[in-house]
């Protein structure tokens, strides 16, 4: 577990968004920054492509998305994966194919004072649910596929698998409705305590804002495929 646990929860809030906070152009200059980028991680079995955005690429739309951020959540540091130079990035880039199952961005150095994460959609179609449940470990998905749990030879920046969370916050089922609205492609009973805090639609413009301590998946739905750029920091 996180080492400053008390100082991380002093910094928690609801998770919320803010609408028409970039224009479409603005959006397309995202869009078309994130062609521009080289592939880092092209995941077949999840049907994922990752693109990192580095230092080099579209500075001056860093400086329009650093300052927007900052705006909504104060002075922060980006606590994204370094680059194999070790140079910093300012988010990741995702274009999927299939919903992003449970799991929990905390990061993976347990001195950091970890803080907020953002997504900004890039594509229309597509929703993120966000549960009122809080995780203070590392970056872990959440599976109890025991296929999963048996992979521990991890590379650089991939999430530890774990079912730690089955039991830790109570055994109540999960509300079917919801599982049939939302989550259809996540075994019911991997969800056993989980409660929906927010279920965010994405909508062209607008950014999602929330704590890295709260557990979070893609929704069922996604109409081919969407594109969407998350951001990490800390304090």
């Amino acid at each position: 577990m996180h080492n400053k646990i008390n100082e991380i929860k002093k910094n928690e809030s609801s998770p919320r968004v803010i609408k028409n906070l970039f224009d479409k152009d603005q959006i397309s200059k995202f869009l078309n920054l994130y062609e521009q980028l080289p592939t880092t991680v092209h995941n077949k079995k999840q049907n994922v492509i990752k693109k990192r955005w580095l230092k080099e690429y579209g500075k001056e739309l860093e400086e329009l998305f650093y300052s927007k951020l900052k705006n909504e959540i104060g002075e922060f540091k980006y606590d994204n994966l370094k680059t194999d130079n070790g140079e910093e990035i300012y988010g990741l880039f995702q274009e999927s194919y299939n919903p992003i199952g449970l799991h929990i961005d905390g990061g993976f150095n347990f001195e950091d004072l970890i803080y907020k994460q953002s997504l900004i959609p890039l594509t229309p179609v597509g929703s993120t649910v966000i549960f009122k449940n809080r995780y203070y470990g590392k970056s872990t998905n959440f599976t109890i596929d025991k296929n999963e749990l048996e992979i521990t030879k991890l590379n650089y920046g991939q999430n530890l698998r774990s079912n730690k969370h089955i039991g830790m916050f109570g055994s109540k089922p999960f509300n079917t409705k919801d599982h049939e609205n939302y989550l259809k492609h996540e075994n019911i009973d991997n969800l056993i305590g989980l409660e929906i805090e927010l279920v965010y639609e994405w909508e062209l413009g607008s950014m999602l804002i929330f704590d890295r301590t709260n557990l979070h998946c893609s929704s069922s739905k996604i109409e081919g495929k969407k594109i969407g750029l998350t951001t990490f920091t800390k304090k």
